[in-house]
């Protein structure tokens, strides 16, 4: 078994400009790892500014696209960590991300964080199947 990088073409240029050391997933062992995701524009490569909502939409929507990539898809997630910057959000969260997984949603796990270097509200992770 090894270790497989993930890429995808918008994303990995924004992580590359951003010069930080990580990659959008890594696949192994029938398992994708994918990093923790801002509110990132497909189209774009820009960050998705506006409500928490938006914001959450656009992270999970980088999530979804990235494992694509790597051939899987939001309903062989087993795991997601959600890191938000404020915990009163979170009525807001579940309510976008229960529409990304309407049924039997994954184990997850909401953080609040003080804040990242960039301006941005919420980052999500994902752990799932091939």
């Amino acid at each position: 078994m090894h270790k497989e990088v993930i890429k995808h073409p918008v994303l990995q240029q924004m992580i590359d400009k951003g010069n930080v050391p990580l990659s959008l997933a890594t696949r192994g062992a029938g398992m994708v790892f994918v990093s923790g995701l801002p509110p990132v524009d497909l189209k774009t490569g820009e960050l998705v500014r506006g409500d928490i909502e938006a914001q959450t939409r656009a992270s999970l929507n980088a999530v979804k696209a990235v494992l694509g990539e790597a051939g899987s898809s939001l309903d062989k997630v087993l795991k997601c960590t959600v890191f938000a910057v404020n915990a009163g959000q979170f009525d807001r969260v579940n309510a976008i991300y229960a529409e990304f997984f309407p049924k039997d949603p994954p184990a997850r796990t909401f953080v609040t964080v003080g804040s990242w270097p960039w301006p941005f509200d919420i980052e999500i992770e994902a752990v799932a199947l091939t």
